[in-house]
């Protein structure tokens, strides 16, 4: 682990784009409480005359792009040090300030209902402030069966740095908290097995003996925990489904869908298509087993390469790979790569009390910024492309749409990432002359079918069945949560993986279950919309433009219609379905490589 008082600043965050220091932090503080004190005033009033409403609006903008700042600055430097006792301070500050704010601004949503739609459609028409917000106006009166009274939301604003708690208690516990234990590997090394070292050790060290240990040492530190990890869960479940019926839903995956459009439909059939389409996955679990000589194939089997391809790629090696493969998007994409790589924005390799995992953020008023913990392997030359794509979506989203339509929809989120991946796999092919690397590449997007379908629609469904326990009066303890684990791993991979007893406790090391619930579903659709899109742009370079109109178009429509307007509709089956028939083409192309060598 590299210390972080000696990693360049170059490899670091610049925060200081955001605030010099926490004396200008505490200044914006005081500035946000100030302007929510002038929201009363228009109490009554914007509901009368559209000038009001104008002028709420635009308060109500000023204080909503001030207090993304104030939440996101404490909130990355915990990520960059858990045990930050002055970020943990200022987050509290910042969480119970917004509670307070959300409690004087409950009226809005029902008072602004009072409003008949054909009036708040002349009030559109007439003023141009307001056009520009049609599509989130719009979005409130669809949604309206779901706004509640004022008294309602008042009470229920009055619980809203509750509700978060249960996160904030998981984090504290998984990153904090959280005891490493120490392995001796075959080659007589001891490591702390954090969530970095692990995936380091079972992408690149081919001894199934240490994967094995480095297996159980991580995951024994979750299960030491896990009926606390089980308790956080329950009640992040419980608050889910309390907080549906209290806004009419009829459960929690309707919370999910209904606010972004979605049919239920497709989510239903994202998991039938996946389950009626295991073939191609059970065949590839065994044309590695095979390859790999294993007598048995367990699931830390499935990060390591069929051949022996240890090849490192240092960062500044990494950036330039992922600058040159997205050529095919245009000088203009590719600029703004180069901006993004080369400014701050990244803090790139793991450090002591830094969160695990990878993502990027942005904040409209200043810009993007990702978290990596590069272990300089091949997985983190393609987490730097995916987190990138996330970042060239977010800055063409804020170049080209004003601030109410900014924000894409978590449904499109992971289209741009995924898009990367596969520019960098097609780029590092069409460069290699290594027979080696080439099958390493395949695997690579093989894997990515595996992790980013398969792996998350599995996750998906098991988020469905931990909430239907508790919407039909059910218990949750660790054994049930295993219980949905097992039984769905078997369900995907059948008999080709041994299913350990401490793989069944993978729910608690997802972040994803305890931060952002019925998120993972999305990578899914993510990934398959992006499938369609690359495929239309290999046939068609003119459909480069449809493709960059949909990162530029921020959150001004439904992810859906988004969508159908860059060239895919997921409204039909085929295609997830194609999915499984790409994967099956692949596996084809690896079976043929594999014989040339002689593995199989």
């Amino acid at each position: 682990m590299k210390d972080r008082n000696l990693i360049e600043d170059k490899y670091k965050w610049n925060l200081k784009d955001i605030y010099l220091s926490w004396d200008e932090w505490d200044k914006d503080l005081k500035r946000f409480k100030e302007l929510v004190k002038e929201i009363p005033k228009f109490k009554g009033q914007a509901k009368k005359k559209a000038e009001a409403y104008i002028e709420l609006e635009e308060k109500i903008e000023e204080i909503s792009r001030v207090l993304d700042k104030l939440y996101l600055y404490p909130y990355m430097l915990k990520d960059l040090d858990s045990t930050d006792e002055i970020a943990s301070v200022k987050m509290q500050e910042i969480e119970m300030a917004y509670t307070d704010y959300a409690v004087d601004t409950a009226w809005i949503a029902p008072e602004l209902l009072e409003v008949s739609e054909e009036t708040m459609k002349e009030w559109i028409e007439k003023y141009p402030i307001l056009k520009i917000r049609e599509f989130p106006i719009s979005e409130m009166y669809r949604l309206r069966k779901h706004i509640l009274s004022e008294d309602k939301e008042q009470l229920l604003s009055h619980y809203g740095q509750f509700m978060g708690s249960s996160s904030d208690i998981y984090a504290e516990l998984s990153i904090s908290d959280i005891k490493w234990n120490t392995v001796k590997l075959s080659t007589g090394e001891e490591l702390a097995v954090s969530n970095g070292v692990y995936s380091k050790i079972l992408s690149t060290n081919r001894n199934q003996d240490d994967r094995r240990l480095a297996f159980e040492a991580l995951y024994k530190s979750y299960e030491n925990s896990k009926n606390t990890f089980a308790a956080i869960y329950r009640a992040i479940v419980q608050k889910n489904v309390a907080s549906s019926r209290a806004r009419n839903y009829e459960s929690c995956l309707d919370v999910a869908l209904e606010n972004k459009n979605v049919p239920r439909e497709v989510f239903l059939s994202l998991l039938e298509a996946s389950q009626e389409n295991v073939a191609p996955l059970k065949r590839y679990i065994e044309l590695r087993k095979k390859a790999l000589k294993l007598k048995e194939y367990h699931y830390y089997d499935n990060s390591i390469n069929i051949v022996d391809y240890n090849k490192t790629f240092d960062y500044d090696t990494a950036k330039n790979m992922v600058l040159n493969s997205v050529e095919p998007l245009g000088k203009d994409y590719q600029e703004k790569l180069k901006k993004a790589i080369s400014e701050g924005w990244l803090d790139v390799f793991e450090t002591k009390n830094k969160r695990s995992g990878a993502y990027s953020l942005n904040i409209y008023d200043v810009h993007p910024y990702m978290l990596l913990n590069y272990q300089e392997t091949m997985d983190d030359v393609f987490t730097l492309a995916h987190e990138l794509g996330h970042t060239l979506h977010s800055m063409l989203s804020s170049e080209n749409q004003p601030y109410p339509t900014a924000d894409y929809t978590i449904f499109v989120a992971e289209v741009a990432s995924t898009f990367n991946e596969r520019l960098l796999l097609d780029y590092m092919l069409e460069n290699s002359d290594d027979s080696l690397e080439k099958i390493a590449l395949l695997e690579q997007s093989l894997g990515n079918i595996v992790g980013t379908y398969y792996i998350q629609t599995l996750f998906a469904n098991y988020e469905y069945e931990a909430h239907k326990l508790i919407e039909e009066g059910k218990a949750i303890t660790p054994d049930i949560l295993d219980g949905i684990m097992e039984t769905l791993f078997k369900k995907y991979f059948g008999d080709t993986v041994v299913i350990d007893e401490l793989q069944k406790i993978i729910w608690s090391r997802i972040p994803h279950f305890f931060n952002s619930p019925f998120y993972v579903y999305q990578y899914s659709t993510s990934f398959a919309s992006s499938a369609k899109l690359y495929e239309n742009l290999k046939k068609n370079p003119d459909s480069r433009e449809r493709y960059l109109k949909l990162l530029k178009s921020g959150g001004n429509n439904h992810p859906m219609e988004q969508l159908k307007l860059a060239g895919v509709d997921l409204s039909n089956k085929e295609a997830f379905i194609s999915v499984a028939k790409e994967f099956d083409r692949l596996l084809d192309i690896l079976e043929e490589e594999l014989k040339k060598i002689k593995l199989i």
